[in-house]
């Protein structure tokens, strides 16, 4: 699990996606997202909600900016702590539920703080109690089999350059109908889902081994810059300044 707050103005997310569940609270100002073709609007006290690998941008209303928590859980703990199998999708992007709102902020707060385990564990079962199935669907993907191998054959080398050309032709396609059917089945394009996946990479490495050239040179970035810009498009906040919360809360 992973807790960051953010207060911005005039920044702006780019396209991206997680690989986790992400739930959100808007504490102040009303952020706008793109999200499966509509526009989306959080204000005060809304509770964002993202399955796995869901498309968005990210931004403040106005120049009166805003600010949120995000907690962003795996989602094989996730579905544990629902005490469910199959991955499951939430049926609405916001919701005002004070339960669940309270419920994220003291889970965000324990893990900011780096509190122990066993308490972090507990506050995301409350999580999810408030989680019901009003809120949660079964997952409906139009081609899963297509997207999912495609998905593993770009995840597979993430050091070298996106390889389109070799991916499209083992799906028997030309490089354009590839990237044309995974931005139909994902509202994501190939090389934007690649780039992502090199920047959730770089962020285990950083969580993993506290070494942040070691994520530039085994994902697959140019130098820390390069890194540094596409970890804030995701997160709002660069590797480097990561890497200083991480070692903060050891």
């Amino acid at each position: 699990m992973t807790a960051l707050s953010a207060s911005l103005s005039d920044f702006t997310y780019k396209k991206h996606c997680h690989e986790e569940y992400a739930m959100g609270v808007t504490l102040r100002g009303v952020q706008q997202y793109h999200l499966e073709g509509s526009m989306q609007s959080s204000v005060r006290g809304g509770v964002m909600l993202f399955h796995p690998e869901q498309t968005h941008d990210g931004k403040a209303h106005d120049r009166t900016g805003i600010d949120y928590v995000m907690v962003y859980v795996h989602p094989d703990l996730f579905l544990e702590a629902l005490g469910k199998k199959d991955v499951l999708r939430f049926k609405e992007p916001i919701v005002y539920h004070a339960g669940l709102r309270q419920s994220l902020l003291a889970l965000s707060q324990a893990i900011s703080e780096g509190r122990d385990e066993a308490l972090c564990s507990d506050l995301l079962f409350k999580v999810a109690g408030h989680v019901s199935q009003d809120i949660l669907e079964p997952v409906n993907i139009k081609d899963r089999a297509f997207t999912e191998k495609a998905k593993e054959m770009m995840r597979s080398d993430l050091q070298h350059v996106l390889r389109l050309d070799e991916i499209s032709f083992s799906f028997g396609m030309s490089k354009y109908q590839f990237i044309r059917a995974f931005k139909a089945n994902t509202g994501i394009s190939p090389y934007q889902y690649f780039v992502n996946c090199r920047v959730e990479q770089a962020k285990q490495v950083i969580e993993q081994h506290k070494d942040i050239y070691l994520a530039v040179s085994s994902c697959g970035f140019v130098d820390l810059a390069h890194l540094n810009r596409h970890f804030k498009q995701v997160y709002g906040t660069t590797a480097f300044e990561y890497l200083s919360y991480v070692e903060g809360n050891m």
